[in-house]
């Protein structure tokens, strides 16, 4: 079986020369190129092309700018990236622009070289702590969709009795601020408790503060 040709992309000299040390003592690696920026992971994958980029996100340029094209000059390419970087967003954004791997820079040399030989085969690879929380944060993302999803079936009545409760009013307060009797308020808290599938007025306090901070954010 042929070596697995390997390109190296690391602004720093001295993390990349330890990295292409490293993977020269282990059998079946082949370090064709090393760069120090996208513009370089470009050229590379354009006049070498490898079988294997690994590829840090943090450098001139930004790593992750560099996935799509250097995976265009080279369709067969399967980029790794080895970064410092455990934002959810970078791992999202790394792996939906096409990159196979994402690993951290403190693996093992060994860890690594699996870690390329699974990625050359094919498959791809996600450090499981990274996995675990991308799958966390996606899961959390989703719920408070689903929440923003329920406020918007509250009628507008609704939303006004819920935000005023948020805000720490009894139902009393909540009729006297609305011109309501207090047995109309407790109607509409029992409707939005059902609606919004919580079981207090604490909860749907925390919905509604969390679908507010949700859309802010977005």
């Amino acid at each position: 079986m042929p070596d697995i040709k390997v390109a190296v992309i690391d602004d720093h000299p001295l993390f990349r020369e330890g990295v292409i040390r490293s993977l020269g003592e282990i059998d079946g690696f082949d370090i064709v190129a090393e760069g120090g920026s996208c513009d370089e992971a470009l050229t590379i994958a354009t006049t070498v092309c490898p079988d294997v980029m690994l590829m840090d996100i943090s450098m001139p340029g930004n790593g992750l700018e560099a996935v799509a094209g250097a995976m265009e000059a080279c369709p067969s390419l399967r980029i790794i990236m080895l970064t410092v970087s455990e934002a959810n967003d970078d791992i999202a954004k790394a792996l939906r622009l096409g990159a196979k791997g994402y690993v951290l820079k403190g693996i093992g040399s060994r860890s690594l070289a699996d870690v390329i030989r699974t990625v050359a085969s094919g498959e791809s690879y996600v450090s499981p702590s990274l996995s675990a929380r991308l799958i966390a944060g996606l899961s959390e993302a989703r719920e408070l969709s689903e929440k923003r999803d329920l406020l918007a079936d509250l009628t507008e009545r609704e939303q006004q009795v819920l935000s005023l409760v948020a805000s720490g009013l009894s139902n009393k307060r909540v009729a006297i601020q609305l011109d309501l009797h207090e047995k109309t308020v407790k109607h509409h808290m029992t409707r939005i408790l059902a609606k919004l599938k919580v079981s207090n007025r604490t909860e749907a306090a925390l919905a509604m503060r969390d679908a507010s901070e949700n859309r802010i954010s977005g």
